[in-house]
């Protein structure tokens, strides 16, 4: 949890003469043990540190007498979890929960798992947000940057029965909402079965391309509406691989608004003149036979308002 070094409010130190001489930014260090420098560095260009009440900068050096403020830092000591705020519980609305499975609608911006630069992920939160939830695992996953039904399970069998379901393709039904460039000819369903396969890009970062190699990954997509030069489209994933509607979606020719990595950049650039702050895929609904009763459920997130609003533009 937090460190007990963490210190609860600002403080002011006066430096005397032992400390004339020194730069702020060690001067600092000493006084928050344990603190990055990186973190260190930030307080300092945010103006969080002040020096006889003005901003200052790390190569300053102090004066017999300056009154610095120093900031309450928070940080956490190696191998300690991260603290999650708890306000974050009111930005994961709770579709539905029983003793076998939970099922939320995940905003965008949060990742599933931490890493990659981000200290949690939303299975990290649920877990030390609600310490009631003796099991707590992931059934199938979400990108980051898309929104809508996610399903955890509470327990052990759920989630075998669950992912029984997936890799049998029999029972589980995910539907997915995208805008995107242009608008698919026919009007009717339009069905992508092409295999996907995962490399590393020039960043190092994964990413999924169309090849013969790679894992067999079917979707079907079929208009929801169509604007002039766009239609938002549901993508029905009937296999579960990294990217696959947008891969897909880029495949045919018409990339996923917002989408920075398979899409368009001038279709990108238009769309963020019209609001659009976000990759525009959105899980809308999910449908399972429950693994416990067996029965039929559904379940449905309804599209953002700021993804509706970006459709109210079209």
């Amino acid at each position: 949890m937090m460190s007990a070094a963490d210190p609860p409010a600002p403080r002011t130190v006066t430096a005397g003469p032992g400390d004339a001489g020194q730069r702020i930014d060690n001067f600092l260090a000493r006084h928050l043990k344990g603190v990055p420098k990186t973190r260190i560095y930030r307080a300092l260009r945010k103006g969080e540190v002040r020096v006889n009440g003005h901003r200052t900068r790390p190569h300053y050096h102090l004066v017999d007498g300056d009154r610095v403020r120093i900031p309450p830092i928070r940080y956490r000591v190696a191998g300690e979890p991260p603290v999650v705020p708890v306000k974050l519980l009111d930005q994961v609305p709770v579709l539905f929960e029983d003793g076998h499975i939970l099922v939320v609608d995940k905003p965008a911006g949060l990742a599933v798992h931490g890493g990659s630069g981000m200290e949690f992920g939303l299975v990290e939160a649920l877990r030390q947000l609600r310490p009631d939830l003796d099991f707590l695992e992931l059934v199938h996953r979400l990108d980051r940057e898309t929104s809508g039904c996610l399903m955890l399970a509470l327990g052990r069998p759920a989630l075998v029965a669950l992912q029984r379901q997936l890799a049998e393709r029999r029972g589980i039904r995910k539907h997915y909402l995208a805008l995107v460039k242009g608008v698919p000819s026919g009007g009717g369903a339009v069905t992508v079965d092409r295999p996907l396969r995962q490399i590393r890009g020039r960043d190092g970062k994964k990413q999924v391309i169309v090849d013969a190699g790679g894992q067999q990954a079917t979707t079907v997509f079929r208009i929801r509406r169509a604007f002039a030069d766009t239609a938002l489209l549901d993508a029905e994933l009937l296999s579960g691989r990294m990217h696959q509607a947008r891969v897909h979606a880029a495949h045919m020719g018409h990339p996923v608004a917002g989408d920075r990595l398979y899409g368009d950049d001038g279709f990108n650039a238009r769309m963020q003149g019209l609001g659009l702050g976000r990759l525009f895929l959105h899980a809308e609904r999910l449908r399972i036979h429950h693994p416990d009763s067996g029965l039929r459920q559904d379940f449905f997130a309804p599209l953002p308002a700021a993804l509706e609003s970006v459709l109210s533009g079209q």
